[in-house]
């Protein structure tokens, strides 16, 4: 959205937390301005709550002076305990504000601040009770500009992979996953046996990063790549023939806009399990397969049954082609010129 509003003359300012994956993901952007706000999740257990009461206290008061000093036409929100500070401070000095919700169930920051909300954007089909109507609008998760599908072979080449071999990209998330880090390494050997190249986004602090060569079919060299990082997202779904990773909408958009098809394995302690509903959406549109974290177990025979079936795979990528339509940026911009001040 940042790069959306920059293209048309405005001057966007990102609100981010101080978390060190954000830290890492913004130095490719020296052209956006970034303001770093503390913040924490909400916990219910005396240490816990009383660092997110503190947090947020911190947060509004930065959100305050962020607000008095930059005169914002509008304040846009996409859920997190970095929202409400900046949401309240800018609804208090009567700056529109917009709120965006890429998941299919609403996170507890939208629930509450949307009644500060102007406009509140929904992913299709999603209602949120006790919001007026006329503020709702359905809208998609854009992404980034540079990330869209690329050509298989310049991608492989770019992550160091074989164009001739298939690749399965497991994906966690910008904070990873154990369970599919450990799937990942204990399958690596197999797969490549069978000419199936892996390559493990692990997450920062998760595991040793490196390259790992195992014996493929007639004496070729198969290679398992493990990072803790990937800020080339195009280049990793475009290789990949198959995706397994969890389920966040961010995930989901940028599989859906580099055609990836994806096995996931929701993250069952997601809050409101959102997860689940949108896995649940992206494989009732035929973007790929759910399997449930109770059913881990069975997650070598489910992408053995994808990875190898080119004609699946197609299939799924034709629907992705179609599902990418929900996620355009110009209307919400259009959306966002009728309310800002």
């Amino acid at each position: 959205m940042a790069e959306g509003l920059a293209a048309r003359g405005h001057t966007p300012v990102l609100i981010i937390s101080r978390k060190k994956v954000d830290a890492r993901l913004v130095e490719k952007y020296p052209h956006l301005r970034f303001e770093r706000l503390p913040g924490a999740p909400l916990a219910w257990d005396p240490k816990g709550f009383c660092r997110f009461v503190g947090t947020q206290t911190q947060a509004f008061a930065a959100g305050v002076k962020l607000v008095r000093s930059l005169k914002p036409s509008a304040v846009v929100g996409f859920g997190g305990f970095t929202t409400a500070g900046v949401i309240i401070a800018g609804w208090l000095f009567r700056v529109p504000v917009a709120l965006h919700e890429a998941n299919r169930v609403p996170g507890r920051a939208i629930r509450l601040m949307s009644r500060l909300a102007k406009r509140v954007w929904l992913p299709p089909g999603v209602a949120l009770p006790g919001v007026k109507a006329e503020k709702i609008r359905p809208a998609g998760l854009p992404v980034r500009a540079e990330i869209t599908r690329r050509d298989r072979a310049a991608a492989c080449a770019a992550l160091g992979l074989d164009p001739a071999f298939k690749v399965i990209v497991i994906f966690g998330g910008s904070q990873g996953a154990a369970s599919l880090n450990d799937w990942a390494r204990r399958e690596a050997a197999a797969f490549a046996a069978d000419g199936v190249q892996i390559y493990c986004v692990t997450g920062l602090g998760n595991g040793e990063p490196g390259v790992v060569a195992n014996p493929g079919p007639g004496g070729a060299t198969v290679r398992s790549v493990y990072s803790s990082f990937c800020d080339t997202v195009a280049d990793l779904l475009s290789a990949a023939d198959l995706v397994v990773g969890r389920a966040g909408a961010g995930t989901i958009a940028e599989c859906t806009r580099c055609r990836a098809p994806a096995v996931l394995v929701p993250y069952p302690f997601a809050a409101d399990n959102h997860q689940q509903a949108n896995a649940a959406y992206f494989v009732e549109h035929g973007g790929g397969v759910l399997l449930p974290q109770e059913r881990l177990g069975e997650l070598t025979a489910t992408v053995r049954g994808v990875i190898f079936d080119d004609a699946k795979l197609a299939a799924f990528r034709d629907n992705l082609a179609r599902l990418d339509g929900e996620h355009g940026l110009d209307a919400l911009l259009d959306d966002l010129d009728t309310i800002r001040r």
